[in-house]
């Protein structure tokens, strides 16, 4: 069969013009022209053999490379070199590719070489695996020949089974890599968020999918005592387990922190030279926020991180505004706290970048993007949650972590908002105070309809903490009552901003026993100072079921 047409695509090859006929090169001119005759006198005076000199059929049936070489539309089989017989056994001349070569089908290759005959053009296809576990690289490249009737294929596999194996084990490690990371991460976070009595809260955190592109993506829930809620999202630059294992010490931290129940801005202040110590190279933002139902607002810090959209209940979004300070572990910087409301009815959502941060926009198009979704979301939290991600583009390939909590403050009607009271007292005057503080709780109280053994139990609560203020504390004093569907909150603050704490009262003393009875008898007890100075000092008791 003759190769000459074929010969001549293949590169480094040039077909020796035959001297004195038809079609030769034209002779170049000048001294470029000078030199390649000279080197075409010495190619002939050194006899240097041409391509058809050799035999095809050998050279092809040496080549590491397998070869087969198929011709007309049903692709037939004229020839395949030593190595292909030896990786899929020999194939009879003239029998069609459909028939006889079961590895064309694993490797895709009779529409390839349909494709190759109509358009005359090579086509390659890479690592393809057949079915004995052998992956090939395959290049059909057409051949035309007087002898072949409706052309010809030339098929070409280079076999890649250590490299696609080598790539296998590499996707193997990089799986194994990234579920660690994904493992860390998740087991990180709150593996079932507090539900305070007056908010309703979900959360969700998708790991992006690019490379083990777990970052360090964090939210919390964290219930202070007297009704008040922490809410904690935050975002460690980075990614892999690194960024992770840096999260999972900057949420601890926090949940510590916000034991000491602090202001927001003194909980960042804490954090910033926090995250300075674990890591230097590694930053966070962060927006630590406390909810009081006793005000109907959040009060927030910020460290570089994306503000708060509220939706009120008419579908209006409001953005929380300034004060935001830079990322944590940057130091040398003052926080502030902030407020937005957060009235009855309304929804708030805290989010990571992940969520609004796309290739080629502007952040803050993404930040509008998710208000305008936010104005139309309804639903549980959950519901917005899931609304969210649909809204902005989140699909399971997004490749970033995206990480949103969405808290809701329910407004209450008929028998459900009956669970919910307050009550308040101004303590004026001096020790007359007291009896007046025990007969409005214990009037409150029986209002409420609460057995009477822990009617009795809240009138006792309340005369030692009314007591403790009188005695430690100056005007202005208050007395808060507060009923929930799950606990009663007593709370008493006054101008002194001198924290009480639990002491052993020896048997001669008078006194010292105030907060050792309330601890006694409560559910849970604590204080804290207020904004402006002042303190409050406050303690729960579980309703019965």
């Amino acid at each position: 069969m003759n190769f000459t047409r074929w010969s001549a695509r293949l590169p480094g090859t040039q077909r020796r013009a035959a001297r004195g006929t038809e079609g030769s090169v034209p002779a170049a001119r000048g001294e470029y022209g000078q030199q390649l005759e000279q080197l075409t006198d010495s190619a002939e005076a050194a006899d240097v053999p041409a391509l058809e000199d050799f035999s095809v059929r050998e050279l092809l049936g040496r080549l590491p490379g397998l070869v087969a070489l198929v011709y007309g539309p049903e692709h037939r089989i004229a020839y395949v070199n030593d190595a292909y017989a030896a990786a899929f056994g020999p194939r009879p001349a003239g029998a069609t590719v459909a028939d006889t070569c079961p590895e064309a089908e694993d490797l895709g290759l009779l529409p390839l070489m349909d494709q190759v005959l109509r358009s005359g053009k090579p086509r390659t296809v890479k690592s393809r695996r057949t079915r004995d576990g052998g992956s090939y690289t395959v290049t059909c490249l057409p051949v035309d020949s007087p002898r072949l009737d409706g052309g010809g294929v030339l098929v070409h596999a280079a076999d890649v089974t250590d490299h696609a194996e080598a790539a296998e084990r590499l996707r193997a490690s990089e799986r194994r890599h990234r579920e660690t990371a994904v493992t860390l991460q998740r087991s990180l976070l709150p593996q079932e968020l507090e539900q305070p009595d007056d908010l309703r809260i979900a959360a969700t955190y998708q790991p992006g999918v690019a490379d083990a592109a777990v970052g360090g993506d964090w939210y919390d829930v964290i219930t202070l005592g007297a009704g008040r809620t922490a809410l904690v999202i935050g975002d460690v630059m980075g990614r892999g387990v690194r960024a992770a294992a840096v999260m999972g010490q900057l949420r601890t931290a926090v949940r510590a922190y916000a034991r000491l129940d602090l202001p927001p801005h003194e909980v960042l202040q804490l954090l910033d030279g926090l995250a300075a110590e674990i890591d230097a190279s590694q930053i966070a933002t962060c927006v630590y926020a406390i909810h009081d139902p006793n005000e109907g607002k959040l009060v927030y810090a910020s460290a570089g991180h994306l503000p708060i959209l509220v939706r009120d209940e008419d579908g209006t979004v409001r953005r929380a505004e300034d004060p935001t300070g830079p990322p944590l572990g940057t130091g040398g910087w003052l926080h502030a706290s902030g407020s937005i409301a957060l009235p009855p009815g309304s929804t708030a959502v805290l989010y990571t970048d992940g969520l609004v941060e796309r290739r080629r926009e502007d952040i803050d198009e993404g930040v509008a993007a998710l208000a305008r979704a936010l104005a139309g979301a309804d639903g549980t939290p959950q519901v917005v949650c899931d609304r969210l991600l649909r809204a902005l583009g989140v699909t399971a390939e997004h490749d970033d972590d995206v990480a949103v909590l969405v808290v809701q403050h329910p407004s209450r009607k008929g028998s459900d908002a009956e669970l919910f009271h307050n009550a308040a007292l101004e303590l004026l005057g001096g020790v007359e105070a007291a009896p007046r503080a025990r007969a409005f709780a214990s009037g409150v109280l029986s209002s409420w309809r609460f057995p009477v053994e822990l009617r009795d139990l809240g009138v006792l609560a309340t005369s030692e903490l009314v007591a403790n203020s009188l005695q430690h504390g100056t005007p202005p004093m208050r007395l808060r009552l507060r009923r929930t569907d799950r606990r009663l909150i007593i709370e008493v603050t006054d101008g002194d901003d001198h924290l009480p704490r639990r002491r052993r009262a020896e048997t001669e003393d008078e006194a010292g026993r105030g907060i050792s009875i309330i601890a006694t008898i409560a559910s849970s007890w604590g204080s804290r100072r207020t904004p402006g100075g002042g303190k409050a000092v406050w303690c729960e008791f579980a309703l019965p079921d």
